[in-house]
């Protein structure tokens, strides 16, 4: 259950379209919370992180492609 506040005008604005559409008022604002959540894009993986990719940058542009000989080094010179 949701309690919703509404100003007036935009409160008979619902009242009148529901009736002219001979559904209740509850069932209108169901159907245009659907459409609207149905309408409405969820942002990619991409978009949400894309302020966060590539902030700290470690000066290397081969880290995905010589991964296993870095980490070899690294772990390397750990063990020295």
């Amino acid at each position: 259950m949701i309690t919703l506040r509404l100003d007036p005008s935009l409160e008979r604005s619902i009242k009148n379209t529901a009736k002219s559409l001979g559904v209740t008022k509850s069932e209108l604002i169901r159907r245009s919370i659907t459409e609207f959540l149905n309408n409405t894009e969820t942002p990619s993986p991409w978009e949400l992180g894309a302020d966060l990719f590539g902030k700290y940058a470690s000066g290397q542009d081969n880290l995905s492609q010589d991964r296993k000989s870095l980490l070899k080094e690294k772990i390397k010179a750990k063990r020295s």
